[in-house]
């Protein structure tokens, strides 16, 4: 990353300049609360946003480390853990802990697993084993703990292929996973069958529900059908569930859980007291947390509640039906069997016309294996979607006539 030619100004700023400045680089990022994102950030509307902002600034200055000294944050994360555990049927001696976001709990799972694997198992050489279409962090994890990366090819329907899975589960294999849904093709992959292949091993298993951890409970009591995900499955160990993501807390909150409890979340803590100032201990990989996302989290948990969850994710389903749909109707190809919010489509030139999408100030992201434009509905997208069909609908059109293909990033 090549550095600004900038340095420290002799003087201060003052306020009011300093804030004209920020507004004024703030106009070149994406518009969110325009609904014209499609990722990153997950809007449920003005009241939650006012939730979030009043938990957020209490807790603009405290620090997550010492839970002594700050014991409301730890009674926030202790519920924020329990709330998430119920939603995914956790056993009773479940426990778990917050994290900075869905790459730190995957990260966590890895690395219990590694060190379970070691302890337990006495494995030196450990593999982690993940469909193709996992979350680049459990590569980053396996990266970062010296674990080896094995794939697991994808069947037709873009699931982790459970046959290719068999042959690649051995006593090297720390930990297995799947995902629900993944986040390229939004499909839940078989849980049941990969958590039944690494229990028959004696491997720990882990449920990646960044993504759907709060919305597939919430589809199931709305009526709808859910494959089979969470510890209800026999042989699912561990799983990650974002708060920060349909959760529709402020950035830096997702949830790690273990079904085994204490006896597992040892091997997550971090306890220290080989130099001069003391018992040092902690579960995250971050020394000071900030405190903002934990409040946040719990306040947006309690303020919207079963019914509140519920009323949002069926907005989110209506406009992701109207968008298959519509995409459909172009003569666009839905990849895999979306189960809720994650629709990836591809087509002829369907990159020109993400082109065409950005020049009208749409941001979708790009996709490869095949070409592909992937979204992320969120409850605020019912407000827009009839003039992104639209619009997509011209750039279908026009698409041929595009200046051609452009490495475009949202």
């Amino acid at each position: 990353m090549d550095l600004p030619d900038t340095s420290l100004p002799e003087h201060g700023t003052p306020r009011e300049e300093l804030f004209a400045d920020l507004r004024a680089r703030k106009t070149a990022d994406a518009d969110w609360r325009g609904g014209r994102t499609w990722s990153l950030v997950y809007p449920a509307g003005e009241d939650v946003d006012a939730v979030l902002k009043e938990a957020h600034d209490l807790y603009l200055y405290e620090n997550a480390l010492n839970p002594f000294r700050f014991p409301s944050l730890a009674d926030m994360e202790r519920e924020v853990v329990a709330m998430t555990a119920g939603l995914l049927h956790a056993p009773a001696g479940a426990s778990g802990s917050m994290t900075s976001g869905g790459t730190e709990s995957i990260m966590q799972a890895v690395r219990v697993a590694r060190d379970r694997a070691r302890a337990e198992r006495g494995v030196t050489e450990p593999t982690l084993v993940v469909p193709r279409s996992a979350h680049p962090a459990f590569a980053k994890g396996a990266k970062y703990f010296g674990l080896e990366l094995v794939q697991i090819p994808l069947d037709d329907d873009l699931r982790a292929d459970v046959h290719a899975a068999a042959d690649l589960i051995d006593d090297r294999t720390a930990l297995v996973a799947g995902s629900a849904p993944n986040y390229p093709h939004g499909v839940v992959d078989p849980i049941p069958e990969l958590a039944a292949l690494a229990a028959s091993r004696g491997v720990p298993f882990h449920t990646d529900a960044c993504v759907g951890g709060f919305l597939l409970p919430f589809m199931e009591r709305a009526g709808r059908e859910v494959p089979p995900f969470d510890f209800r499955v026999p042989g699912v160990t561990t799983m990650s569930a974002d708060v920060h993501k349909y959760g529709y807390a402020t950035k830096g909150a997702s949830v790690v859980l273990h079904r085994a409890g204490e006896h597992v979340l040892q091997y997550q803590a971090f306890l220290y007291q080989d130099w001069p100032g003391g018992l040092y201990g902690s579960l995250a990989l971050a020394g000071a947390r900030p405190a903002a996302p934990v409040a946040a989290a719990w306040a947006v948990l309690k303020y919207l509640g079963v019914d509140g969850y519920v009323k949002h994710v069926e907005r989110i389903l209506a406009t992701a039906s109207a968008i298959r749909e519509g995409v459909r109707e172009l003569g666009l190809r839905v990849l895999g069997d979306p189960v809720a919010s994650v629709i990836a489509f591809t087509g002829e030139r369907i990159m020109a016309v993400g082109d065409l999408m950005d020049d009208r100030g749409w941001h979708l992201d790009r996709q490869n294996d095949p070409d592909a434009l992937h979204l992320m509905v969120s409850p605020e997208h019912d407000r827009v979607v009839g003039q992104f069909l639209a619009d997509l609908r011209d750039a279908v059109a026009n698409a041929g006539e595009s200046r051609g293909v452009q490495a475009r990033y949202s």
